[in-house]
């Protein structure tokens, strides 16, 4: 993309929300914004540099990436002026890291209408509360979590600060996503989708036998082996890596971490080469990268061991799986509620775990007694954009308030208690459709006396560990689209696992 960010037309829809959030009193003042960018960290007490990631907020309103740098916004009445504010190049620190930008260049690339160096910040300030007296600076809450404003700005305007009403402003602003946003979005799921392949076409490539044993030595990428999920994490970042972005976990082990992956050790047939041989297992990866600081969020679950494919109740588990994400997946559209479309999978579940014989009794008498919630504990996905877990006040408001909560959601509130989305769906919303389904020991302690529970039959499935399918999908007009384009369905994947694709 050429263009710049739309820092302006965000800026826009944030006064917007923000002003109709205010007391009546207060909404015809004119209203400032300031916000401060995210400073350089360092590891303790050391001069070691760590990554550097914009604070969300702040980038939804000017783009801009560059550390130490501030912003102000004026709503006048008759328009917004967003002003930003840069360092200026520091020779010592040249020396070792990239300069900033001069003022020429961040003119050419970011959306603004004007952009001086940080030592102008006071004087413009100072220049616009003269010009509007009676203004009302937002501000974000005074919070480790939120970058600090410099003390001379609370010196000076504390007085006529607020910071009650721009974060709630923000999140929802931020919650429906412009045509741009997408795009950055969608730039993310293409990237993270190639990754997760990655991964499945190495375990292909050593279910076939491709890849020789070697336990010393320097190991090139094509004779890496996934033995543990720390190599599958490694693949997978370096796979983002190699297209320009920053790639995040975390990954949902059914193992700690650096522990190495059921095997035994056994003789490859291809090449003679003694390694390990997996137990028939699955592998839920969830994980995905960032591009140009918007996320992608993607979960995939694939057979490791028996050749590539999934055992009998494995395949027969993904396949609910499967079943609940596709089904929820037709379901989206404009003003369906969320917890209309999580009560289908759990209602799905019922009735599939009936028909395995993992579930015994009548289908309503095991939904309304909330079983199922032991096997599918989670919420069935979360907004997406900056953030993975995006703006937590706008898409789940306090219960209290939230009067868009379907009634039926009162029966099973252990249904609904770790969602992380409930309001009617919007066109412009971002969200991923992540159902699982888990045999946790942890999870079905308090539910193994349930009298809707066949015990033996249960126990054949709990080798499974969980099954996750996670797509990240952009509400439409009339339905939704996938933005995630790595494939999920059974055979598909036994073949790519198996090497045979």
């Amino acid at each position: 993309m050429t263009s710049k960010f739309p820092a302006l037309l965000h800026a826009q829809k944030t006064f917007d929300k923000l002003v109709r959030l205010l007391p009546d009193a207060e909404k015809q003042r004119p209203h400032v914004v300031h916000l401060v960018s995210e400073q350089v960290s360092y590891r303790n007490d050391t001069d070691r540099e760590l990554s550097f990631r914009q604070e969300s907020n702040y980038f939804y309103l000017t783009g801009c990436n560059i550390p130490g740098s501030s912003m102000l916004a004026v709503d006048y009445g008759s328009g917004i002026q967003l002003h930003l504010f840069i360092p200026r190049e520091d020779p010592l620190e040249t020396m070792w890291s990239p300069p900033p930008p001069t003022l020429q260049a961040a003119t050419e690339t970011l959306d603004a209408h004007s952009i001086k160096y940080t030592d102008d910040f006071l004087s413009t300030l100072t220049t616009i509360v003269a010009q509007c007296p009676d203004a009302l600076i937002h501000t974000l809450p005074t919070s480790p979590l939120f970058p600090s404003l410099a003390k001379n700005f609370s010196a000076n305007f504390g007085g006529s600060t607020t910071s009650a009403y721009l974060l709630p402003a923000l999140h929802l602003a931020r919650l429906i996503k412009t045509p741009y946003e997408i795009e950055l979005i969608r730039k993310a799921n293409a990237i993270s989708s190639r990754a997760h392949e990655v991964i499945m076409r190495v375990l292909g490539k050593d279910a076939k036998g491709l890849i020789l044993g070697q336990e010393e030595g320097v190991v090139m990428p094509d004779q890496w082996r996934i033995e543990k999920e720390a190599e599958a994490e490694a693949i997978f970042v370096a796979s983002c890596r190699r297209e320009g972005e920053f790639a995040w976990g975390p990954f949902v082990p059914q193992h700690d971490h650096n522990d190495e992956l059921p095997h035994t050790n056994g003789t490859n047939g291809v090449n003679g080469v003694s390694k390990k041989t997996f137990i028939p297992q699955v592998l839920l990866l969830d994980a995905g990268c960032e591009w140009n600081n918007y996320a992608s969020d993607i979960t995939r679950t694939t057979p490791i061991g028996n050749g590539g494919k999934f055992t009998k109740e494995a395949r027969e588990i993904y396949s609910l799986v499967l079943k609940m994400q596709n089904d929820s997946i037709d379901a989206l559209k404009p003003r369906i509620h969320w917890d209309t479309i999580h009560l289908g999978c759990h209602k799905m579940l019922v009735k599939r775990f009936l028909e395995l014989g993992i579930f015994k009794g009548n289908e309503d008498e095991v939904l309304r007694s909330g079983v199922s919630a032991a096997f599918f504990p989670h919420g069935l996905g979360h907004s997406l954009g900056l953030d993975v877990h995006d703006v937590p006040s706008a898409s789940k408001p306090d219960e209290k308030f939230n009067m868009t909560i379907p009634e039926e959601s009162r029966q099973n509130p252990e249904f609904y208690r770790y969602l992380r989305l409930r309001l009617p769906l919007e066109a412009g919303m971002v969200l991923t459709v992540e159902p699982g389904v888990y045999f946790s020991p942890h999870l079905l302690a308090p539910v193994r006396s349930s009298p809707y529970i066949n015990q033996e039959v249960l126990a054949k499935y709990e080798s499974v560990g969980g099954v996750r399918i996670e797509d990240v999908l952009l509400i439409t007009a009339n339905g939704s689209e996938n933005l995630t384009t790595v494939g999920k369905d059974v055979d598909w994947i036994e073949k790519v696992c198996s090497g045979r694709a």
